[in-house]
């Protein structure tokens, strides 16, 4: 399947996109995280109970975000929510918030992937940095997460040496991922 046509683009979420935004951050975490969290971990995230409170969640954070500098956007093609992208000013005590940025998550539904989405949700992520003033980018993904880690580091992303674990039940090892954001 390939919609990545004219009428593929990135917009900041609204909320009645929330049922979209958390039915494919369910959907894509089923579908990539189920070889990198324990399953009852997976489980839970991704159940009823937890799709209705992602709703809540994603509505919130469309309709009523922290500050300015917080976004949630969204890939669309042919109108359809197809993938989201969030950021924040990075809350890690090592990075200075005023020119730091977290990339919180990108996800592209499963069923629209290798179209394009991620990519310009990516740009489109970087674009608005840059007119915030921020001048890195920071995200934290799985260790043993090779799809997230290919792509961010063919965007020019590396680790930066700082990792941290997760306890789901059982260690699930993260590392952080940066990247200059000042050469366009």
């Amino acid at each position: 399947m390939t919609d990545s046509g004219p009428d593929a683009g990135v917009r900041g979420a609204r909320r009645a996109d929330a049922a979209a935004v958390a039915d494919i951050q369910v959907r894509a975490w089923r579908h990539g995280y189920r070889d990198l969290l324990p399953a009852a971990v997976l489980d839970r995230v991704t159940g009823p109970d937890a799709l209705e409170a992602w709703r809540e969640r994603w509505a919130d954070a469309a309709a009523n975000p922290p500050s300015p500098r917080h976004r949630l956007l969204v890939a669309v093609a042919s109108d359809l929510v197809v993938g989201f992208a969030a950021h924040a000013p990075a809350e890690d005590a090592d990075l200075d918030p005023a020119v730091a940025a977290e990339l919180i998550t990108l996800l592209v539904d499963p069923l629209h992937a290798r179209a394009g989405h991620g990519s310009r949700l990516l740009a489109a992520t970087v674009d608005l940095l840059r007119e915030d003033g921020f001048t890195t980018l920071v995200s934290w993904a799985f260790e043993k997460d090779e799809v997230t880690r290919a792509f961010l580091g063919g965007a020019g992303w590396a680790p930066d040496g700082t990792a941290r674990t997760l306890d789901m039940g059982e260690p699930v090892r993260q590392i952080r991922l940066h990247t200059d954001i000042t050469v366009a």
